[in-house]
């Protein structure tokens, strides 16, 4: 499976230290790849990255890079992609990763990793086109508005230069994870293979508060949320939704114990630095939302939102002790009220948990698009993908049917 997180795949490190290419694309524009996000000023990265998606822009990104949350402790060397045209205007960007293992993904490709170095293959290193450990899904190639006329052309001349960047550099292959269906066609049209995933989003309605939402469910599941809500609420614990300024260093000191205890119980790898939260914090300001729990004055549990254009996105959650329904109250209801207090018009929150569906949450497909260079590799893995997009589309309708939506109310 590669090498574990933290590691550096040394013929990647000799590779990715010599190389920065410049390639000419469609023999007038050009793509470069730069090993920081610094090397790009945050104005004209935003202007590709827009304002709707918070994990695209320069800000998160750069807390990542600056904290040392990205780079070789973890495995995620930054690459990101730029496309001029023939007069050095940058027509789009993209979040560009060097990988030399598949850890902080959620689009999970180890099976091919070990099949191809069991043939012999050497799947590592390879690029990576995503926010890392973020399953959001977003935009990945990152157009300017002002060229917005020529998106479809972009995109696929983009797909074609990040093809070829793979060949000069020598990698294995180059995987486009959680991007939008838009992006996903054109790189299927040049030769990446489809796949889906499922995730689990709320949808608003319009809602006027939360008894409103319960009253589109059925009346048993209306009346199983509401005790969740009371049995986490009646255990003493006292709730603060927190945004930008008001977030203060020792409510992130006590996060970010809340989300080591949260990688332990889970036997996972604490990708995020000390120091990424409260950077974080400064540079997106309100766009970060913090709910939390206490306890007789102590802080008990976390979670960590970010606030698009017109969603909340819930990321990082932990807890210390055990309290009833307490991760159901300040993930996912409480994402709710906020959502519906502020007009957002969903909530996406994260990965995985079926669980979600019986609050509210829907399933909804969500998209990637791999390259393969090697030819074998890449007939066995479309074999496999044409085999689980329908299973995959499949469980997505069968998961509906156990909504908890009353038939005529259904999102």
């Amino acid at each position: 499976m590669g090498q574990s997180p933290g590691r550096l795949h040394p013929a990647f490190a000799l590779t990715w230290a010599r190389r920065t290419p410049t390639l000419s694309v469609m023999s007038e524009w050009s793509l470069s790849l730069h090993s920081a996000i610094a090397e790009i000023a945050p104005e004209t990265w935003d202007a590709c990255a827009g304002d709707d998606n918070p994990f695209v822009s320069h800000a998160f990104l750069s807390a990542l890079e600056d904290s040392g949350s990205v780079g070789p402790r973890t495995g995620w060397l930054p690459r990101h992609a730029i496309l001029r045209d023939p007069d050095g205007r940058v027509l789009a960007a993209a979040p560009l990763y060097g990988k030399s293992h598949s850890y902080g993904e959620y689009v999970f490709d180890h099976a091919w990793a070990n099949a191809f170095e069991q043939a012999g293959g050497r799947y590592y290193p390879k690029l990576q086109l995503a926010v890392p450990f973020s399953p959001v899904p977003g935009p990945r190639l990152l157009i300017r508005p002002d060229a917005m006329a020529d998106r479809a052309v972009i995109m696929r001349a983009f797909g074609g230069a990040l093809m070829q960047a793979c060949g000069e550099l020598g990698l294995s292959s180059v995987h486009a994870t959680f991007c939008e269906e838009a992006e996903q066609e054109a790189l299927v049209a040049d030769g990446w293979l489809p796949r889906l995933g499922l995730q689990y989003h709320w949808h608003n309605r319009d809602y006027r508060d939360f008894d409103d939402f319960l009253g589109a469910l059925a009346s048993r599941k209306r009346k199983s949320l509401r005790r969740e809500r009371r049995d986490a609420q009646k255990c003493g614990l006292v709730f603060h939704t927190k945004c930008g300024d008001a977030i203060t260093r020792e409510d992130w000191r006590a996060f970010h114990r809340f989300y080591l205890s949260t990688i332990d119980r889970k036997w996972g790898s604490a990708y995020l630095s000390q120091s990424f939260f409260p950077m974080l914090s400064e540079r997106l300001g309100d766009r970060v939302v913090l709910m939390t729990a206490e306890h007789d004055g102590v802080p008990v549990a976390g979670a960590m939102n970010l606030r698009g254009r017109d969603a909340l996105y819930g990321r990082n959650w932990g807890c210390t002790g055990d309290w009833p329904f307490l991760h159901f109250e300040l993930c996912y209801y409480r994402a709710i009220d906020f959502a519906i207090e502020h007009g957002l018009s969903r909530v996406e929150a994260g990965a995985q948990g079926e669980h979600k569906i019986q609050r509210g949450y829907v399933p909804v497909l969500t998209r990637s698009a791999h390259y393969i260079a090697h030819p074998g590799l890449r007939d066995a893995i479309e074999s496999f993908l044409d085999a689980e997009r329908p299973a995959i589309v499949a469980e997505a309708e069968e998961l509906a049917t156990f909504s908890p939506y009353r038939q005529d109310d259904a999102p």
